[in-house]
């Protein structure tokens, strides 16, 4: 019996940051054999996120030992006719093929699932783009910030009042467009056993923004009209908005519902006198005076941080929420015993691993293993395809591998 579920699983992974190749992350996992092609010399553009300034400094290469972990690197030219060849041989052999190149790219290389279906009529073909495989804006290159945050409205609906719309944090919509992908892989290789035939699945970056927005944006599908919710959104309400302490931390407070929730907020705050004030007796007359409560809640907490008001809470048992910092998560025993982040089976990575979501009690998971150096596994790889030494050395110094 297999350790893992795809033990003996062929993965090509033909594509480069996050959104496409985690998909096949998340299959590495649980035993596939994934193989990531990459261009000599230069290799995922990914590689390189980890050491740019605009991201935590760390002393390794933290998101690719994340994202390419469990995998092997062949790095290989596919602007060059034997590396196409090669590409071919791997293909006839695989299980999976992932790609979110460019659809322009695809043409050029004739890697389109039309082109390559007659290689292996049984693989499972993953396509991940941008904007989705039709329509005027197919062909445009884009990234997560862009086709799931910005153009989806996500960006307008999530931001402070008047305050500027925010940038998404890197990979925010990579990652779980990558879920959606491996389901749709998953779903594929469960309709190849039970039907012996392979399949075309896809997914995009704007569809999937697009889904994560969907309880406020299916309102604009039946023609809603969204001029209150806008305008309520555009204010600092309780209990929506989150109250500021002295040392700038911030609680949410939007599981304060029932009155007797209220009542014991106001009784943590020393403030249990609002209650008998008519304008914030009820949830209707505090809706009405909205500005006044907030204001008078929002005047308190900055008096005291947030350890003096999550002792307060504590003891009054009220459902308020310290907003976290990430450098708290580390920490985090619910983090911890979930394993929702693991220890890595190569001490070089340093520290624990996030790892994606997806659970199922009694299936084994591998570990983390250090994520591939460029080019690591061209030799094995190779040589498995019957490819002599003398032909690697060949292609080694005719740069197509």
């Amino acid at each position: 019996m297999s350790d893992y579920l795809f033990d003996g699983l062929k993965v090509l992974d033909v594509g480069s940051w996050i959104a496409g190749p985690v998909a096949g992350t998340i299959l590495a996992d649980y035993g596939a054999d994934v193989i990531k092609i990459e261009m000599p010399g230069l290799g995922d553009a990914y590689r390189n996120l980890s050491a740019t300034a605009i991201v935590p400094d760390a002393s390794t290469n933290y998101m690719w030992d994340m994202d390419a972990r469990n995998k092997q690197s062949l790095s290989l030219n596919l602007k060059t006719e034997e590396g196409v060849k090669v590409l071919h041989r791997l293909i006839e052999q695989c299980d999976v093929y992932i790609t979110n190149q460019p659809f322009p790219l695809r043409e050029r290389l004739s890697l389109n699932y039309e082109d390559i279906k007659s290689l292996n009529p049984s693989m499972i073909y993953a396509s991940l783009s941008a904007y989705g495989e039709a329509g005027p804006d197919k062909d445009r290159e884009s990234f997560d910030l862009v086709a799931y945050w910005a153009r989806t409205g996500l960006a307008d609906l999530v931001r402070d009042t008047n305050a500027f719309p925010a940038p998404a944090l890197p990979g925010m919509g990579d990652h779980p467009s990558a879920i959606t992908l491996y389901a749709s892989i998953v779903t594929a290789l469960l309709k190849r056993e039970r039907t012996g035939e392979g399949a075309m699945v896809h997914t995009s970056l704007l569809a999937n923004g697009l889904w994560s927005a969907s309880c406020i944006a299916q309102a604009a599908f039946v023609g809603g009209d969204y001029a209150q919710y806008r305008e309520l959104a555009s204010k600092r309400r309780f209990p929506r908005t989150m109250l500021e302490t002295a040392d700038e931390r911030y609680f949410i407070m939007s599981m304060v519902r029932t009155p007797e929730e209220v009542a014991s907020l106001l009784a943590s705050l020393g403030l249990s006198a609002l209650l008998q004030d008519e304008r914030f007796q009820t949830a209707e007359t505090r809706f009405t005076n909205n500005d006044l409560f907030y204001d008078a809640l929002q005047a308190r907490t900055l008096m005291e941080p947030a350890a003096h008001w999550q002792r307060q809470f504590k003891h009054h048992k009220v459902p308020a929420y310290l907003v976290g910092r990430i450098e708290e998560m580390v920490d985090d025993p619910q983090v911890l015993v979930n394993k929702m982040a693991v220890a890595s089976n190569d001490p070089s990575i340093g520290g624990h691993i996030i790892t994606h979501p997806i659970n199922i009690e009694g299936m084994p998971k591998k570990g983390p293993e250090k994520a591939p150096s460029l080019g690591e596994h061209n030799a094995e790889t190779l040589s498995a395809l019957g490819f002599s030494a003398d032909q690697l050395d060949k292609w080694q110094r005719n740069g197509v591998i």
